[in-house]
């Protein structure tokens, strides 16, 4: 099941296989998509003409209620999802956020390149043993 935590951003947008998974523990796959056309439509609205030609998304955690971010990955495998693992029992058990940025490069009509980027976040819980 796909959770569009925001219908208006063409990315990212979480992967999760149902809305009651809010705890993890052991190795999670983390995995979102992007939308196409509101990509498009984003770009057009920006005025930027031209092609996405490449995509990749960070990945970064925080504990819940602290201000700065550990990437723990970065994937290009669109055909994948972005997807990457994360190896909870690292973690200490707690409340968790996490930080899917994805970038787009785009090449323009008079041949330059220009990145854009979308984040979103969810939060989460880990529960290991």
């Amino acid at each position: 099941m796909l959770i569009r935590l925001a219908d208006t951003s063409w990315g990212p947008q979480f992967l999760v296989p149902t809305i009651s998974i809010k705890h993890y523990s052991g190795r999670v796959l983390l995995r979102e998509t992007l939308d196409d056309e509101m990509l498009r439509k984003e770009l057009d609205a920006m005025r930027v003409s031209g092609q996405p030609f490449a995509y990749s998304n960070g990945w970064y955690i925080r504990k819940k209620g602290t201000q700065s971010w550990i990437k723990v990955g970065e994937s290009t495998a669109r055909e994948h999802d972005f997807g990457i693992r994360l190896d909870t029992t690292e973690l200490e058990n707690g409340a968790y956020q996490v930080l899917g940025f994805m970038s787009a490069k785009v090449k323009t009509d008079d041949m330059k390149e220009i990145i854009v980027s979308r984040q979103n976040i969810a939060d989460f819980e880990i529960r290991n043993s």
